[in-house]
């Protein structure tokens, strides 16, 4: 990651999706493997307990593994090699069973999916502060008057917190969209490569279901090797959350210019969004690039998706931490509001001023608010991710 793109990425979401955590994370999978394995017969206790007690990345070399996944092309090549080396320091019989019937594309990406659920439950926190500062804000300037502004015609009278349930909605819609689909993408992969599974015999089912348990992934119907669709959906709503987010940055941007000042100056935070929301519709192209494979295993699809949903998930958390923290943050100018409004007003002919400020929509606007925030109230708000 170069110096620039740093500023756009959060330490915590870069943590996640760093070398150690994503090696902890293959080492958490293959010890769900060999613990799932052994209570279903298929290895000994004592050989699963000895896989289980060396998967602790304490006792890796990461940065030496990371050098040689260069040259390897992939990470779970020289982590299974070096897991059973060191498993077989301790327990010679138990390092032969070590990745049991599973091939390196399972480690990958499962180890992908607990990282990722990772930085989704980053994004939820801040996504759900969002919410609930956008919902007190419409809440307390209900009936604050305020230009709304449009392209090409004249502004007429809303008030500031219909502007605000119009910012929530979207937000709210993708906050369920994405529980539904991280449910759907965060899934186990065992048995991506045909026949990998056959060496479990008719227990690959089971081991399949324990480790989704104990990993708190998605158990998957089939493997989905070369059937990306769930995850693609998930990358198309990170990709509407952050084009919504950066729908709101853009406004207050704008309401916060020198020349309009009815929020308080923003700084920086918008601007992160807003870069966010121009790199994020890139990333999806690629993603969604990988769902024409050949046949059983894409000669370049796999590794390129591999690379860019990182990148995606670090833009998506960066947009909603700096919104998360420019909310909590902002303050409303009343006055400038009335201000603004009233020199509006009085630049218009007496007919015009009477069509776009008549007092009715005033008051039409705080209705809707306030039924607009009693819909989203009603609206189901899930559990948060579990990372």
């Amino acid at each position: 990651m170069s110096i620039f793109e740093k500023f756009l990425a959060t330490p915590e979401a870069t943590e996640a999706l760093g070398d150690q955590n994503f090696v902890a994370a293959m080492l958490q999978f293959e010890a769900a493997l060999a613990r799932a394995q052994a209570q279903v017969g298929l290895i000994p206790l004592s050989v699963a307990q000895s896989i289980i007690g060396t998967c602790k990345v304490d006792l890796f070399d990461v940065p030496k593994l990371v050098r040689e996944s260069a040259r390897a092309r992939c990470m779970a090549s020289p982590l299974i090699k070096s897991l059973r080396e060191t498993v077989g320091l301790f327990n010679e019989e138990a390092a032969a069973f070590v990745h049991f019937g599973c091939c390196p594309q399972d480690l990958i990406d499962s180890a992908m999916a607990l990282v990722t659920g990772q930085v989704l439950a980053l994004v939820q926190t801040d996504l759900e502060q969002i919410i609930q500062r956008l919902t007190r804000l419409a809440e307390r300037h209900a009936a604050d008057p305020v230009l709304a502004r449009a392209p090409w015609q004249s502004s007429a009278l809303a008030s500031f917190g219909w502007i605000c349930t119009q910012w929530t909605a979207p937000l709210v819609r993708c906050r369920q969209r994405l529980q539904v689909r991280a449910g759907q993408a965060l899934c186990v992969q065992l048995g991506g490569a045909l026949g990998t599974q056959a060496e479990m015999h008719d227990k690959g089912p089971q081991v399949l279901a324990l480790m989704a348990a104990e990993l708190k992934l998605t158990a998957p119907a089939l493997s989905w090797q070369t059937q990306r669709d769930e995850q693609v959906a998930l990358a198309c709503e990170l990709g509407l959350l952050v084009g919504s987010l950066g729908r709101i940055a853009k406004d207050i941007a704008r309401m916060a210019h020198t020349e309009i000042a009815e929020l308080n100056p923003v700084g920086a935070a918008c601007q992160v969004t807003l870069v966010a929301a121009q790199r994020v519709p890139q990333r999806l192209a690629t993603l969604m690039t990988g769902l024409s494979q050949e046949q059983e295993h894409g000669q370049d699809h796999w590794q390129c998706g591999l690379a860019e949903w990182p990148a995606l998930l670090l833009s998506t958390h960066a947009a909603t931490r700096s919104m998360a923290q420019l909310m909590a943050d902002l303050q409303v100018n009343r006055a400038r509001m009335r201000s603004n409004l009233e020199a509006r007003r009085a630049s218009l002919s007496a007919k015009e001023a009477a069509d776009w400020f008549h007092p009715a929509l005033g008051e039409r606007a705080t209705a809707l608010t306030h039924q607009h925030l009693q819909t989203l109230a009603g609206t189901p708000a899930e559990a948060a991710y579990q990372g």
